[in-house]
């Protein structure tokens, strides 16, 4: 199984990475890093890099650290005076070291280690679009259920969250939009039409916000990841294609890839929960990790200021009232465990074989506190065999798709069948799947509780989830007759699904 980059990649059977969840007892702490080798942003001199500068929030500091940007070498891209976090470019080697001994800079550091060039195309792999042969067979199929949508006998992950029943009762409050921060999407789908919201959506690429009529779309067709989650959320109930599991709630688009290579970079995703709070979004679907490190140690001073700037956006978020949810990762990595390999950072360059600690080396953006932390299961509520997990780190589980657990439904395909850009529809699996599934159910007891705080809407999620328990048998996720993952915990909680899996009925009624 690949153990690559983030969760977007995931289309047919090479799921991605992420997760992590705990609270970051703040900024102190060594971890680690591991060599710091040539992977450690150090800017030859000519090559441009993008940097976050951290500092405190009064108008003198931030005044003062501006002027010393500019002293260093530096060009100011965008200022978050809210919460003290400033973008930068430079073309000086020594810039971050520089800006760290200006007075009130509390943390700097690059947050890409390849200059700011264009970079090549990647092969993503192909996703499992649905053929029309596939679509007619499903459709004869789901005509015979009162009210299905033509693709919903496909759909066993509403049916597994009661998704298909709730949203007789309620499908949601078109008083609530969802923000899908991801790699665009494409809001001409005709079952994304009905409810996206194009005045609370942005292209926050490069770390300042775009609102242009259209620049939140995908950069290009492949680029199919943040489609695909806005289906599941919200697709509409409306005769065509597939249903959401909030059909009636609101969805935005934030798109944070960059268009070439589709990583997704600390300074856009700040970029993004910035705009997500100021523009009323009540929450966000973070289905990715934000690249370019996996996991990011706090004895490494870029990586640091990497955590410490997307955990004051979203931390900001939180406080203007929104829920921040994201998926676990692909690694089948037990989070709660004090030694993992990465391979795979920095992924925009060469990469370096670590040992990391992940309790000290943190998974951005979801192991920040207060993020709902979302493992995938697949058709028979087993964790799906990708799933990264961990007792104390899982907040819920969330239909994920998984290959080896084959549903009853015309296709027998065990992954999402969701929503692709020009009106297409595809299969994709991952724990980029779970997430927009718990964001719906947020979003639908958002929709019943529309005074709910973020800290009491992650309460009823864990408050109405149903817990499978651990196995009782050792967990062989792919069938190989090899031990892949134990589970620790009891019926309540466990590192396989947290408090359970979501339930859309349970957060309706």
């Amino acid at each position: 199984m690949a153990h690559r980059r983030s969760r977007r990649r995931l289309a047919l059977a090479v799921p991605v990475v992420l997760s992590l969840t705990a609270s970051l007892g703040f900024l102190p702490g060594a971890a680690s890093a591991a060599p710091r080798t040539a992977t450690t942003a150090q800017s030859a001199e000519g090559q441009e890099l993008a940097y976050v500068v951290n500092t405190r929030t009064d108008r003198h500091t931030l005044s003062t650290v501006q002027q010393a940007i500019t002293a260093a070498g530096g060009t100011i891209v965008v200022t978050y005076d809210k919460i003290g976090v400033i973008v930068a470019h430079s073309a000086n080697p020594d810039f971050a070291r520089t800006l760290r001994a200006v007075r009130g800079v509390q943390s700097a550091g690059a947050t890409r280690t390849a200059p700011l060039t264009a970079a090549g195309t990647t092969d993503e792999g192909a996703a499992q679009y649905l053929t029309k042969a596939e679509a007619a067979k499903i459709t004869k199929s789901s005509a015979t259920a009162d009210g299905s949508e033509p693709l919903e006998a496909d759909q066993w992950d509403l049916r597994a969250i009661g998704a298909d029943k709730a949203a007789k009762i309620n499908p949601g409050s078109r008083n609530v939009t969802v923000a899908v921060i991801d790699t665009g999407v494409d809001d001409t789908h005709p079952d994304l039409a009905p409810n996206f919201s194009a005045s609370q959506s942005a292209n926050c690429v490069g770390g300042k916000a775009d609102t242009a009529y259209g620049a939140w779309r995908p950069a290009k067709p492949e680029h199919y990841h943040g489609t695909h989650v806005a289906g599941e959320i919200a697709a509409a109930r409306n005769g065509i294609g597939v249903a959401g599991v909030a059909p009636n709630v609101k969805v935005s688009a934030i798109k944070v890839a960059d268009p070439v290579n589709e990583l997704f970079y600390p300074e856009s995703v700040v970029c993004a929960f910035v705009f997500a709070a100021d523009h009323g979004v009540e929450i966000t679907n973070n289905s990715y990790y934000v690249d370019p490190w996996l996991y990011n140690c706090m004895d490494d001073p870029d990586q640091r200021a990497i955590v410490d700037a997307v955990d004051r956006a979203q931390l900001y978020a939180q406080r203007k009232g929104t829920l921040n949810v994201a998926s676990a990762g692909n690694s089948n990595d037990d989070l709660d465990s004090h030694a993992l390999v990465d391979d795979s950072s920095p992924d925009d360059s060469t990469a370096v074989t670590r040992t990391v600690d992940p309790h000290e080396c943190f998974d951005v953006p979801t192991q920040l506190p207060g993020v709902v932390t979302v493992s995938a299961t697949g058709v028979t509520n087993a964790k799906s065999y990708y799933s990264s997990y961990g007792d104390g780190v899982i907040d819920v589980a969330g239909p994920g798709g998984d290959k080896y657990q084959i549903p009853d439904t015309p296709s027998k395909n065990g992954r999402i069948l969701s929503t692709m850009p020009n009106g297409q529809y595809g299969f994709l699996q991952g724990t980029s799947m779970a997430s927009p599934h718990v964001a719906g159910v947020a979003a639908l007891l958002k929709s019943a509780h529309p005074w709910a705080t973020p800290a009491q809407l992650q309460a009823l999620l864990k408050a109405q989830a149903d817990n499978p328990g651990c196995p009782t048998a050792p967990y062989d996720g792919d069938g190989d007759g090899v031990v892949d993952a134990k589970c620790v915990g009891g019926k309540r909680v466990n590192g396989f699904y947290g408090f359970g899996i979501v339930n859309a009925l349970r957060a309706v009624k």
